[in-house]
């Protein structure tokens, strides 16, 4: 009995000494490079990136974040998966000189570990991706109200100050390393990892419950977006996706005038596809989008109808503005810069003034083809009643029914109506005589 009893007060001492609901004991931490905005793609990108620290059983995953911001609806998911993550989520605002604005102080602040490096800088998240001032004063007052309680809630669960959480998006209160440290805004100011993961060993983090287990000599293995995402986050720049809709536009319009040619229909619609790619990624505006359809809808009357121009204008004006209010829900950092709108419209306004411009001009030559083309065209004399002309014999006689002498060069005054026989008169110059 007496080691039995024994036996049990060693199991009891040695459960006593084990971390409850210890997180991972590899000495393996995940970095995810996070500088970018916050957008679905970047949010597919974290939420893999937690997927894979969690099946690979590491200790923990850093997001080394240097951020302006985004996408409400993308930070909104990003949190929920960091909230629901088995493993560790530290949030690191690194390297010096980086910053988590707007989204990315909200992401901080549902992180297990909110740490900063010096001079860098975290907060400015007043919710502006809805229309910033255009919108009533009393549904901006409900979104701030519902983004101050939704930052304010994570900062509560996770101890941190709840107020300066809140202001952060009340007042757009942006903070320093050092006084987001002494205000209790972050856990850790590190100026390395090795410095982070000594300071935040054995850390219990809550609401999880979980006990880091790091070590300053963990290993860290870093990702980074793989080269498709980072293609995808390319193609959904307003800017690229209002060039991809206007290489559409003049592709499809070109294959339109001229039917057969398989390259610009070939290559519009691809740009197309690609464009409205975007357009389903990115919240748009409905006005924009009909102004963008309006322009569209000119370019392509302007091949069928004339309009001397008028048309071309007034799809390259509809174009700019459909362009700056296209992505306006998206906020200020998802639109269409005014330049890069301008100078689409205005290439795509110079290129079908080209194109009529060169219509009008062939309207006005003269047919090219068919005999009688020849007529005003010099001929020489070849003898029995032949003249040689562009190339060729051709029968003819004289204007008033005198003979034709060889080697007189003459000029065809008309062509009859089976352009088989020509009427040459007006000599040039006397027969040469060799």
């Amino acid at each position: 009995m007496a080691a039995l009893r024994r036996g049990l007060l060693l199991l009891l001492a040695a459960a006593a000494f084990v971390p409850s609901a210890a997180a991972g004991t590899s000495g393996r931490v995940l970095v995810a490079e996070f500088v970018n905005d916050v957008n679905p793609v970047t949010q597919d990108y974290l939420l893999d990136a937690i997927d894979q620290a969690e099946e690979g059983g590491y200790a923990a995953i850093v997001i080394e974040m240097d951020t302006p911001g985004g996408l409400g609806s993308s930070m909104r998911a990003i949190v929920k998966g960091i909230l629901a993550a088995q493993v560790p989520v530290i949030v690191y605002v690194a390297p010096p000189g980086a910053s988590a604005d707007s989204a990315g102080a909200v992401i901080g602040m549902a992180a297990d570990v909110l740490a900063m490096a010096p001079q860098t800088n975290i907060g400015s998240s007043t919710p502006i991706s809805v229309g910033g001032e255009d919108i009533s004063k009393d549904l901006r007052r409900k979104i701030v109200n519902d983004a101050a309680a939704y930052i304010g809630e994570l900062a509560r669960e996770h101890g941190r100050n709840v107020a300066v959480a809140r202001e952060m998006v009340t007042k757009a209160t942006n903070l320093g390393a050092r006084e987001a440290l002494a205000k209790n805004v972050v856990d850790v100011i590190a100026t390395d990892y090795a410095n982070l993961f000594r300071q935040i060993d054995g850390m219990k983090v809550e609401p999880k419950g979980l006990t880091l287990a790091i070590g300053s000599s963990a290993a860290v293995e870093r990702i980074e977006m793989s080269t498709w995402k980072e293609i995808l986050d390319l193609l959904i720049d307003p800017n690229i996706i209002a060039l991809m809709l206007s290489v559409g536009l003049i592709g499809i319009v070109v294959e339109l005038w001229n039917p057969g040619l398989i390259f610009p229909g070939t290559v519009g619609a691809i740009s197309l596809i690609v464009g409205l790619y975007g357009l389903q990624v990115l919240p748009v505006s409905a006005a924009g989008l009909l102004l963008m359809l309006l322009a569209a809808a000119f370019f392509v009357a302007e091949a069928f109808i004339v309009s001397h121009g008028a048309l071309s204008v007034a799809g390259a004006v509809m174009f700019v503005i459909g362009a700056l209010l296209l992505f306006d829900p998206a906020g200020p950092a998802y639109q269409v810069s005014l330049p890069v709108a301008l100078a689409i419209s205005g290439t795509l306004m110079l290129l079908f003034g080209f194109a009529l411009t060169k219509a009008a001009q062939t309207r006005r030559m003269p047919v090219s083809v068919g005999a009688h083309r020849l007529v005003g065209e010099a001929a020489s004399v070849r003898g029995g009643n032949l003249v040689f002309v562009d190339g060729e014999l051709w029968q003819a006689s004289s204007v008033d029914g005198s003979s034709l002498e060889p080697g007189e060069n003459v000029i065809v005054e008309a062509v009859d109506q089976e352009g088989l026989h020509l009427t040459v008169g007006s000599p040039l110059s006397a027969p040469e005589r060799t």
